[in-house]
């Protein structure tokens, strides 16, 4: 699913207004949502122009890279749970989904906390 269609279908908007606290830090498939919630969700920011100034391109570059530094961790752990067979080619029926990513995240917690059995 498209990011902007998820924010759309999911109720993602409608939990930044019942949860006003809540901070995201978001890829640019959410910019729509940056631009609607600005004190809550943090987009990359977009790429200048070919013809603005290099100086703008070098802003741009550091913010970027600033805010992809803060989000990395994040998508290692969403990467991490993705390298699962089962979550690769889930064919199961919708409402089991939430289950078995629940029972992988338990798999790659106990995988990583270094438990052994």
């Amino acid at each position: 699913m498209h990011d902007s269609t998820a924010a759309r279908t999911e109720g993602i908007e409608a939990l930044l207004e019942l949860y006003p606290t809540v901070n995201l830090l978001v890829d640019a498939g959410y910019q729509g949502l940056a631009r609607d919630h600005p004190d809550q969700v943090s987009a990359p920011p977009l790429e200048p122009r070919p013809n603005a100034p290099a100086e703008r391109h070098t802003e741009w570059q550091i913010a970027r890279t600033a805010q992809s530094s803060q989000r990395i961790p994040v998508e290692h752990a969403i990467a991490e749970h993705k390298w699962w067979r089962v979550l690769q080619r889930f064919t199961g029926r919708r409402e089991l989904l939430p289950d078995t990513i629940n029972a992988v995240a338990g798999l790659v917690s106990d995988r990583s906390s270094g438990l052994t059995w």
